[in-house]
């Protein structure tokens, strides 16, 4: 990472840090989103504040795979401030600037690891669940609700509502609220969702725990999904369309590139948070 890009990287982040100050909360951590709720309720913001408060926020996703601490995020704001007010820097950004990169590696290496672990956990627990399945390749399912018609092939184009869920219960995608069901060929989404709604037929509900090989892997689908992760899915199949070739793309999810352990989608594919209508890059 280049000098001038870590000056560009400062400059907008110190834009983000005048956004949460005026929004009397410091929230791009995502541990300290509660308290952040609180300051707002209590003092009233402008729609500059409230518009600058969300700047804020969104620039947040460019330091969220640091995983700072509360001591860490003062630290970076000790930087910021300097650099947004022209004070030389406390440090030797030449020798420092390379080193932003190999921490962020370190503590997304750091994060995965941990994943991974709570995962496999989480995956054990579901496996022991009363009326719980397992796959061959490690997927734990929960028939809900017995599907009376077929069941698709890779190469159907299916339709269904679903909801996806990370294992703290946060849900990160939901076709349910956008109101809207998604249909894309079943072969181009992630391999969980390609092995787990062959096992279902039409008018079926089936709750389905993925690992995270089979879902976004090492890659994860940043800022919600972390590498990594262990992911829950809700799905309810609507219908198939047999061997028919890519249709329109769903309103709201998409993988920004191919699915771990498989090929680069024909269409957006279930399982990556929404961004309102239009998928994430």
């Amino acid at each position: 990472m280049s000098t001038r890009s870590m000056a560009r990287l400062a400059r907008a982040l110190g834009a983000a840090l005048t956004a949460i100050t005026l929004a009397t909360a410091m929230t791009i951590a995502p541990a300290m989103a509660t308290d952040a709720a609180a300051s707002n309720s209590a003092k009233p913001m402008s729609e500059d504040d409230k518009t600058l408060y969300a700047l804020g926020w969104l620039l947040s996703r460019n330091i969220q795979s640091f995983q700072l601490t509360s001591a860490e995020l003062r630290t970076m704001e000790a930087g910021l401030n300097d650099a947004i007010n022209h004070r030389s820097p406390g440090v030797d950004i030449d020798v420092y600037a390379p080193k932003v990169q190999a921490l962020q590696h370190t503590r997304m290496a750091a994060l995965e690891q941990h994943e991974k672990q709570v995962g496999q956990a989480y995956l054990a627990a579901a496996a022991a669940t009363p009326g719980a399945q397992k796959t061959p390749t490690g997927i734990v399912y929960f028939p809900l609700t017995a599907g009376t018609g077929a069941s698709p092939e890779r190469t159907d184009q299916v339709t269904v509502h679903y909801e996806g869920k990370l294992i703290d219960g946060t849900v990160f995608d939901s076709s349910i609220k956008r109101g809207q069901p998604a249909t894309f060929n079943l072969g181009s989404v992630i391999p969980c969702w390609t092995e787990a709604l062959q096992l279902m037929k039409v008018g079926g509900k089936t709750r389905f725990v993925c690992p995270a090989i089979l879902a976004y892997g090492e890659r994860g689908a940043p800022p919600v999904i972390n590498p990594g992760a262990t992911l829950v899915f809700e799905v309810e199949l609507l219908n198939i369309a047999p061997h028919a070739a890519a249709g329109p793309a769903p309103a709201g999810p998409a993988p920004s590139g191919p699915a771990p352990g498989g090929s680069s989608p024909a269409g957006p594919a279930p399982g990556q948070p929404a961004a309102g209508n239009r998928p994430p890059n």
